[in-house]
């Protein structure tokens, strides 16, 4: 019989490496930088072993400035991105670093054989919007999508039980909060027994794929390279876990990959890429020190893919969407009421309809609104 999750983590020893990589976490920014750099080194030098090549996955200043670290400890990889996702003060910097720039994935060759590749407006269409997280919209698309493989997982998500698989355990992270069970659960109203609501647009995660992951995969594949990647534990979400597990370089069947910055938190980020002298994005402003010595960016305190729902809803305005706002008007507009078509009622919609759902501000503050 296959063994459940828990017993798996038992067995690979989770809760130590967990315990031993917060040690690492409290550590000092010399200690982590010193650990960043003897983990890159490593990385590299077992992929060279494997004859493997290595390249840096780029995106934000995270990535920025993990490109530059690994160029100021002479590790020289090429850095791969799609660009065109990003904000345009992050593009220049990709160009002025010489960052290899990819298009997104393929989606279907014509009859000439010529090739139609994924545009956002589509997957948005097609698949749905990226909201909250990528982990509560893997979980919302999953209860859009029910088959009878994945009973067990619905089930899950809607009451926090899991099956034979998961260890027959109760209250797990896999059920949805209560706040967005409400907002999203009913489409197990029926077999749960529950009355919860059901959104006028569709959710996933699938952009990220079809956009940036599989690009980057399909490159990586070709030129026969592991990434590097600028991930860090204290950003939380579904990879915190992983990263705590199995350390900043993981050589698995299916994924390989080093996260040097694994133990990093935003400050030793900032305090990096000060010292290296990193070109900082326009979007973020500039790093500054506050009076007890925390540093902070003057704009975003971070970015994703231009106008990514991920994470929107905890952001203080302005929030990104806004800041899109104040950029390109014209941009904003499409991508908040036309950037898709109601397939029932053919109305064009976008954002606005997805923001007043989940009760996220976009519209501006009026006097009558401030009485």
């Amino acid at each position: 019989m296959a063994e459940n999750i828990m017993e798996r983590l038992n067995r690979i020893g989770a809760e130590k490496k967990i315990a031993d990589f917060r040690v690492k976490q409290k550590q000092d920014y010399e200690f982590k930088k010193r650990y960043a750099y003897i983990r890159a080194w490593e990385f590299y030098n077992e992929a060279a072993k494997r004859d493997l090549n290595v390249h840096v996955s780029v995106g934000g200043l995270d990535s920025i400035t993990l490109f530059m670290f690994l160029r100021s400890i002479g590790i020289n990889a090429p850095g791969v991105s799609v660009s065109i996702l990003e904000d345009v003060s992050i593009q220049r910097v990709h160009k002025q670093l010489g960052i290899e720039r990819l298009k997104s994935a393929v989606r279907y060759l014509d009859e000439n054989g010529t090739e139609h590749r994924w545009k956002k407006p589509e997957i948005l269409q097609e698949f749905g919007f990226p909201v909250l997280s990528k982990e509560i919209a893997g979980k919302i698309e999953t209860l859009q999508h029910p088959t009878e493989k994945n009973k067990t997982v619905r089930h899950a998500i809607i009451t926090g039980e899991t099956g034979e698989f998961g260890g027959y355990r109760k209250n797990t992270r896999m059920k949805l909060s209560n706040k967005w069970l409400e907002k999203f659960g009913g489409y197990e109203n029926e077999n749960e027994g529950v009355n919860y609501s059901i959104p006028n647009f569709k959710v996933s995660s699938k952009c990220c794929y079809y956009l940036k992951e599989k690009p980057c995969d399909d490159w990586a594949k070709e030129h026969n390279s592991v990434p590097y990647l600028g991930l860090m534990a204290s950003e939380g979400g579904r990879r915190a876990k992983s990263l705590m597990i199995n350390g900043c370089n993981y050589f698995g069947k299916t994924t390989v990959r080093s996260a040097p910055f694994a133990i990093f938190n935003r400050q030793d980020i900032l305090q990096l890429a000060l010292e290296l002298e990193v070109p900082v994005p326009e979007i973020y402003g500039t790093i500054e020190r506050k009076d007890d010595g925390t540093l902070y960016t003057t704009k975003a305190q971070r970015t994703g893919c231009s106008m990514c729902g991920f994470g929107l809803h905890l952001e203080k305005r302005p929030h990104r969407f806004d800041l899109l706002k104040e950029r390109n008007p014209k941009e904003w507009e499409y991508w908040m009421y036309n950037c898709c078509t109601d397939d029932k009622t053919g109305e064009r919609y976008g954002w606005a309809r997805v923001l007043d759902y989940i009760n996220v501000d976009y519209k501006e503050k009026t006097a009558d609104s401030t009485q």
